[in-house]
């Protein structure tokens, strides 16, 4: 049965409603003040409450506001009930957050009228939210997913740390890192443009394809190779909008030599203990699926002894500080020289130290980290 919560101090307007509504067919509450009225609110969770402006201990204005206010019963249909005809105080109510005004003396007709498109307003909402509640979760055990096919940390020879947070709305970050042959490490970072599933499950794609080796005849040593084949696959088209940008490493260790390149993504950093120059390593390329005859690059860069390699989405700097300017791609490899001056910093660290930097700014999108040490 639905509940509905008459908030009013005049006792003759609680017995018309009340009669009016339970003749209706609804449980019907009443409170004699604002604050009894806000406590019984809290108690039932009604639908729907009609609520006088004018009372003791606490007005409808007040209640409305504290209503509101409350994530539990902020979606409760709220009829305010007032002989005031103003649009200075229709506006002040509305403010407040009112959904409806009943005006005094009231009209039984209207009353009923309004109190059924209440209702039906009311249970359209919970219709959404309950909607919403379970496309939240859908997307959560989506990112569990993702989480679950990701790569473990490595030890030994290399040490690699990763980290994937992803948004509320989930997106298309991915990345992977393993042992092509004893001597070759392969290293890649995605990012699907756009959010949901859309992007997260062509991102996946790409790295299931990447670890069984779907692509006939193409060397994964060789990273161009790998990123044109990419670009055949993953073509842009009405059906399918998305581009995808993406760095792509192989490490040989027995010649200490970086193979890499990189298709529209942030350049991979480059850092050393001896020297504090941070060294970008990206090449020329568009993002994955704009042109199909697009041609991709290979460079490569030496490995010193003790250097970290750090390959990211563009979540980890694209985060805005108080000066409501974004921290940047400059602003985020100053910290990570910063912390290099003091240490060696973990995947932790890091993330904390970016967030200090934005004043505790929370992660708005999909943020993938990648931290590699090189013996």
């Amino acid at each position: 049965m639905v509940k509905i919560l008459i908030i009013d101090d005049d006792p003759i307007t609680q017995l018309l409603l009340r009669r009016t509504l339970e003749k209706q067919g609804y449980q019907v509450t009443v409170a004699s003040d604002g604050q009894e009225g806000l406590s019984k609110a809290q108690q039932l969770c009604p639908a729907l409450i009609i609520c006088d402006w004018m009372m003791p201990v606490l007005d409808g204005i007040g209640v409305c506001q504290q209503l509101k206010s409350n994530p539990q019963l902020s979606a409760t249909f709220f009829i305010l009930l007032t002989s005031r005809s103003d649009l200075e105080d229709r506006i002040a109510g509305l403010n407040a957050g009112a959904d409806e005004f009943l005006t005094k003396p009231i009209d039984m007709s209207e009353l009923r009228a309004r109190v059924r498109a209440g209702l039906r307003l009311y249970h359209l909402n919970q219709d959404l939210h309950e909607q919403k509640q379970r496309l939240e979760a859908e997307l959560a055990e989506a990112a569990q997913y993702v989480r679950s096919i990701l790569p473990a940390p490595l030890q030994s020879p290399i040490q690699i740390q990763s980290r994937f947070i992803p948004s509320s709305q989930l997106g298309g970050d991915c990345f992977d890192y393993y042992w092509l042959t004893p001597d070759t490490l392969i290293l890649y970072l995605l990012d699907v443009s756009g959010h949901g599933l859309g992007a997260a499950l062509p991102s996946v794609s790409i790295l299931n394809m990447l670890r069984s080796q779907a692509f006939p005849g193409i060397n994964y040593q060789h990273p161009h190779e790998v990123l044109h084949a990419l670009n055949q696959r993953f073509t842009m088209s009405p059906e399918n909008p998305k581009y995808i940008t993406i760095w792509y490493g192989v490490y040989h260790r027995s010649r200490q030599e970086l193979v890499f390149s990189s298709a529209g993504h942030p350049p991979a950093l480059l850092m050393s203990t001896s020297e504090p120059e941070v060294q970008t390593l990206k090449t020329p390329g568009l993002p994955l699926g704009m042109f199909a005859e697009f041609t991709y690059q290979s460079q490569s860069c030496n490995i010193t002894p003790h250097q970290t390699l750090y390959i990211f989405s563009d979540g980890i700097y694209e985060i805005p500080k108080t000066n409501n300017q974004l921290l940047g791609l400059e602003g985020f490899s100053h910290v990570l020289q910063q912390l290099h001056q003091i240490g060696s910093p973990t995947i932790e660290t890091i993330l904390d130290q970016v967030q200090i930097c934005c004043k505790h700014q929370r992660f708005t999108d999909d943020l993938s980290l990648m931290q590699v040490v090189f013996p």
